[in-house]
């Protein structure tokens, strides 16, 4: 529904990661592994051990992941377990990166969720989230909606017999806050140096802090 963009999203998200050796990175509502599987390719690549923790609130999204580690080749230095973002089962200032892709919108208390984030992460360690956004050109932004709307849920139901979810999906994404608003939401949250870069339009957005 992209048209594969998506996957270009997720490697400018990556590349916003400057790992170390012995580095630790947790990866909330990333079951399926599509970030983590990118960050241990590059760790591999850059000839680095490093440790990612893969936690989502859905355990059939965890086995896909486990499934697809083997798969590549990948699973050395992952781990995948159930927990929800908005209470971690981790230590204080445990991490070094924490990211998230197209998951926090669906967090019942997204505050709750950014300070937990704010908690697991050391001090100075960096927050990345790639989300859905606001679209800021008026219309740009009307075309987007009759795309989203019209189109994407009748997409759903033809190739997924799922309207319902893909009608879910778009009115998400309108009730996210703004760029300006989540930044403030970051800040609230105790985060530092907190800057997003719009991507599409702003169909996307990559927002990076520090704890």
């Amino acid at each position: 529904m992209s048209f594969g963009i998506h996957r270009n999203w997720k490697n400018i998200m990556v590349e916003k990661i400057s790992l170390s050796r012995n580095c630790k990175i947790i990866d909330v509502a990333g079951g399926t592994g599509d970030i983590a599987f990118r960050i241990a390719k590059k760790a591999q690549d850059q000839g680095l051990n490093i440790d990612i923790d893969v936690v989502d609130i859905n355990p059939q999204m965890l086995e896909v992941g486990k499934s697809r580690a083997v798969d590549k080749n990948l699973f050395k230095n992952l781990k995948f377990s159930v927990g929800d973002g908005e209470d971690l089962k981790f230590n204080d200032q445990q991490f070094d990166f924490y990211t998230i892709a197209f998951g926090i919108r669906n967090f019942t208390d997204i505050s709750k969720g950014l300070k937990e984030a704010h908690r697991v992460l050391k001090k100075g360690g960096k927050f990345i989230c790639l989300e859905f956004s606001k679209v800021e050109d008026y219309f740009i932004q009307k075309i987007y909606d009759q795309y989203s709307f019209k189109i994407i849920p009748k997409i759903g139901e033809f190739i997924l017999k799922d309207h319902d979810s893909y009608q879910y999906l778009v009115e998400s994404i309108r009730k996210f806050p703004s760029q300006n608003q989540f930044k403030k939401m970051i800040e609230d949250a105790g985060f530092s140096k907190v800057s997003y870069q719009n991507h599409n339009f702003g169909v996307v957005a990559i927002f990076e802090a520090y704890a």
